[in-house]
């Protein structure tokens, strides 16, 4: 299906979404160091009452799936195998219910992710004009963005990110580190080769995830993990400077990830919050698990069985606060749509075919994440263009 996003003439102005991505003038400067040297936050970073942030709520209760002994191809024993349907079923109950859940005994090594947290510590360390060489650029998924200032005029996120693409294609085998290369400096090669195997031990574990989702769903085991080869992902670091201010703002505001599937971990400092039977709550810092959860594009695959749940981060006066988000996304050209194990005579279609490259460019050009951000993509697909 050939989508065009550029509607500029007065006539076509209805077809478009709704973006309210406000009429961006001087964007601010995003430098926490000196913001919290005033008495108040701009305006711009200001939620509405409705959105404010509750710092104090109570914990979700995530199933914490266990990786250790589950099914494998060169292990067929009656424990994993236990264990793989037992690890399948809490899956399929928690992403019935909010599509959160955490994963234990994953393989990746303690070392390696401190590296990943260090190297964030680093770069958001740096100074403001070395972290703008990299500056994400408007319409663009990957670079540095100071509070997506340059995109966004209202309900500013108090934070930072660095983000970047990884294809797990052997013809782009060392993408992440020619990124930091090609746009940093050779200085910054060490960066590059952290979260190169950062990302492809994110890619790995991804996969076996995929596994245990298609067994959840009554899939074959290998249809996801398929699916999902030559991932076409990104990988988001986050840094939430400490705010004078915290219950007027959000480190990031209510939204859905467009993404597939999310592998978040957190550093020691609480912020991750969850709205569950119409209450926020948190998911504590665990720094032996991952948090993983289910985005908007294996809802659509998933046929609307899965759900992909309203998230936000919160921020603190005290302490800053650092998580490195992996997103699984398929290759960009892969049409996005159920398995047929999933349809019947009962159960239609709840979303129309799609790629991910146009999915992931009317959230990047034409559209604000947030809670409806598929059902606004599906609507904007079928609505007739004029």
């Amino acid at each position: 299906m050939a989508v065009s996003f550029v509607t500029t003439s007065p006539e076509e102005e209805e077809a478009k979404p709704k973006l309210g991505l406000g009429n961006i003038q001087t964007p601010l400067i995003f430098n926490p160091s000196m913001l919290n040297l005033q008495p108040n936050i701009p305006n711009q970073f200001i939620w509405p009452d409705d959105e404010k942030p509750s710092i104090d709520v109570p914990e979700l209760d995530v199933p914490l799936i266990d990786l250790q002994n589950l099914l494998s191809d060169k292990d067929y024993t009656s424990a994993s195998h236990s264990s793989t349907l037992e690890a399948s079923r809490q899956i399929s109950e928690a992403c019935k219910k909010h599509g959160f859940f955490l994963v234990v005994n994953h393989g990746i090594s303690e070392k390696l992710i401190s590296d990943a947290h260090e190297y964030t510590s680093r770069f958001f360390d740096m100074p403001l004009f070395e972290k703008q060489r990299v500056l994400r650029k408007p319409g663009e998924s990957v670079g540095y963005a100071s509070s997506f200032t340059g995109r966004f005029s209202t309900k500013l996120p108090w934070k930072e990110t660095l983000s970047f693409r990884f294809c797990d294609d052997k013809s782009r085998s060392k993408s992440v580190q020619d990124y930091f290369c090609d746009a940093l400096g050779h200085g910054f090669e060490p960066f590059g080769k952290v979260y190169q195997e950062y990302c492809e031990a994110m890619s790995s574990l991804s996969l076996k995830i995929m596994e245990l989702l298609g067994l959840s769903l009554g899939v074959n085991r290998d249809y996801f993990r398929d699916f999902f080869g030559e991932n076409d992902s990104i990988m988001r670091l986050n840094y939430y400077p400490p705010c004078q201010k915290p219950d007027l703002t959000l480190g990031t505001g209510p939204h859905c990830d467009p993404t597939s599937l999310t592998i978040l971990h957190q550093d020691h400092v609480n912020g991750l919050q969850v709205f569950v039977e119409n209450q926020w709550r948190s998911i504590r810092p665990n720094p032996k698990a991952f948090v993983v959860n289910i985005g908007d594009t294996f809802m659509a695959l998933s046929n609307d069985r899965y759900k992909s749940c309203l998230h936000r981060a919160v921020v603190n006066s005290e302490s800053e606060r650092k998580s490195l988000a992996f997103f699984l996304c398929p290759k960009k050209d892969r049409v996005v749509k159920p398995p047929r194990e999933l349809l019947d005579s009962i159960t239609s279609r709840r979303y129309p075919d799609f790629t991910w490259s146009m999915f992931l460019e009317f959230t990047q050009k034409h559209y604000r994440a947030d809670m409806n951000t598929l059902q606004a993509f599906s609507d904007w697909l079928t609505k007739p263009k004029k």
